[in-house]
């Protein structure tokens, strides 16, 4: 973390860990957790927090967008295996929107690699 690196990177636990999160927790317990200074990519880099993006079309790191896709599609695939099960809370057309919504994000990561 030399600040050497010029590339906008994603965080490794994209879909684990952002502000809509923080944000949910501080609502309901009263807790506010502060956005971490440094994070693991998804290339393997420990940057600062400031050096990534959620946002497909600012990321420049080819590993880290190529580590987004992939993501994106296990979570999508996961949501509809999940979706189908007994006891699902979600309806089938509400996951497969939000199934729908990964699989656009995946390919929008994809499509504009810098």
């Amino acid at each position: 973390m030399d600040g050497t690196d010029g590339h906008i990177h994603v965080d490794s636990r994209l879909l684990l860990d952002n502000a809509a999160v923080r944000g949910m927790l501080a609502t309901t317990f009263g807790l506010v957790g502060d956005a971490p200074s440094a994070v693991t990519t998804g290339c393997g880099l420990r940057v600062p927090y400031a050096m990534t993006s959620r946002r497909p079309e600012s990321v420049t790191c080819l590993p880290c967008r190529e580590h987004a896709v992939r993501e994106y599609l296990r979570a999508a695939e996961s949501l509809e295996r999940l979706g189908s099960s007994p006891g699902a809370t979600l309806d089938h057309e509400q996951v497969r929107q939000v199934a729908a919504h990964h699989r656009d994000l995946a390919q929008r990561f994809s499509d504009g690699r810098p």
